[in-house]
């Protein structure tokens, strides 16, 4: 039976109940938010405190070596190598290398040996271009500068040639330097060509560098300047022409020993030496070094200079090179093949012909767009005439006379020829 006293004890202890709950969880949300105001509290002190550096990763326990054991196992493999292998299909014990063992092409000679000397030619090349070493930041280009600068100094054409011969030169030799490394050295079988090779390889990071120098000093765009060639129809069609005609020589998976390979090097050969060495570069010299005669950025002009030595060289190098390869293959030297090399030729001239016209849209230094039509089929004529074709383009003059000087045109010569060979070494160059 339930009394009141009961009823009001029941309801005390409720009471004291709810209050107790109401306390703890009063408790606990204040606890809850003071730990909320730590957090972003210590959230504020970190986004403001600098961030501690990084530790690194404990680098793993030092390995315990037997070293007796490791000592042991590496004299065993000693022992054990197989040294002939190691020789590019010479077998041990086989006869030293003779001369009439080497050839241009195709050779199973031993590649590491460079003596005895089959070519003296190739090897008197490489020493001559050791010779003729230079810097482009020995040339003081002071002057150039100042005239850049000044706003009537140059006309717009001649500012136009400068452009244009700095575009595509600054992106020619990088072509050139790729096949030479890429192709050609690995090509050409013979130790004392691919030490010319490594010479001329060698040479075009300069010409680029010098390039380069001149862009930078003279303070003009660089990209512009640089990416020319894929913006300037005249320069793209003489890059363009240049990778098309020498795409084998820089496919890793090309190689000769058939008559369609051989020919395809000699065909890519022709194409890097006789037309974009051999033609390409040739406008380009012209009008920056008549900028020169005149006394206008002679800095420029000095650098071209030196440039053209060099590739005076690399030319006939590569000429030597393509006629040695046809005595000793006579059978790659079609009646076809001479006549798709003269339209190489013949095209390379066209283009070239193209760029002097978009180069010098009048007349200006001396010359015009027809003259130096007339110079470069004179040139054309040449380089068929040191592949031992016949010239495509009778009766024409070097409109040019003060070139041959400068330029060294009638030293411009290859091994077959019976003149002496006559190349600058060392010494700075003068316009005298």
């Amino acid at each position: 039976m339930l009394s009141w006293d009961e009823y009001h004890k029941e309801d005390t202890l409720d009471t004291a109940a709810t209050v107790k709950a109401a306390a703890e969880a009063t408790a606990r949300e204040a606890a809850l938010a003071a730990e909320r105001q730590k957090e972003a509290a210590a959230q504020q002190q970190q986004a403001t405190a600098p961030a501690a550096p990084a530790q690194p990763e404990e680098l793993p326990d030092t390995v315990n070596v037997d070293t007796a054991e490791v000592l042991e196992r590496a004299a065993d493999a000693v022992a054990a190598m197989d040294v002939a292998p190691g020789l590019e299909e010479l077998e041990m014990g086989a006869a030293r290398v003779s001369v009439d063992e080497k050839a241009m092409i195709n050779c199973r000679a031993d590649l590491n040996q460079l003596v005895p000397f089959k070519y003296d030619w190739a090897w008197q090349k490489y020493i001559d271009g050791c010779a003729n070493h230079w810097m482009p930041q020995e040339i003081n280009m002071t002057a150039d500068v100042a005239t850049w600068k000044s706003s009537d100094v140059l006309s717009d054409d001649e500012r136009r040639i400068v452009m244009r011969s700095l575009g595509y030169f600054s992106t020619a030799d990088s072509l050139v330097a790729n096949n030479l490394v890429l192709g050609i050295y690995r090509l050409i079988t013979n130790p004392e060509c691919r030490q010319y090779l490594l010479r001329q390889a060698f040479e075009e990071a300069i010409h680029t560098h010098a390039y380069q120098y001149c862009i930078e000093s003279l303070g003009m765009d660089e990209g512009e300047v640089f990416n020319m060639y894929r913006e300037v129809p005249s320069v793209a069609k003489k890059a363009t022409w240049s990778l098309s005609h020498t795409h084998s020589l820089s496919d890793p998976n090309f190689k000769t020993g058939t008559i369609e390979d051989d020919q395809t090097l000699l065909r890519n050969l022709i194409g890097f030496y006789a037309v974009t060495e051999g033609i390409f570069f040739y406008c380009g010299f012209t009008q920056i070094l008549s900028m020169g005669r005149r006394n206008k950025m002679t800095g420029v002009a000095e650098q071209f200079q030196y440039i053209l030595r060099d590739e005076s060289m690399h030319l006939n190098f590569g000429i030597d090179v393509i006629n040695q390869i046809k005595l000793e293959n006579p059978h790659l030297w079609t009646e076809d093949f001479q006549k798709e090399v003269i339209q190489m030729l013949l095209e390379g001239t066209q283009i070239e012909i193209e760029y002097a016209r978009d180069t010098m849209p009048r007349g200006v230094l001396g010359m015009n767009a027809a003259m130096m039509e007339e110079y470069l089929q004179f040139i054309c004529n040449r380089r068929l005439a040191q592949l031992g074709l016949p010239e495509q383009f009778p009766g024409v003059q070097n409109p040019f006379p003060w070139m041959s000087e400068i330029m060294d045109l009638r030293k411009e010569k290859n091994f077959f020829e019976t003149r002496v060979i006559e190349y600058q070494t060392g010494g700075a160059l003068s316009w005298d």
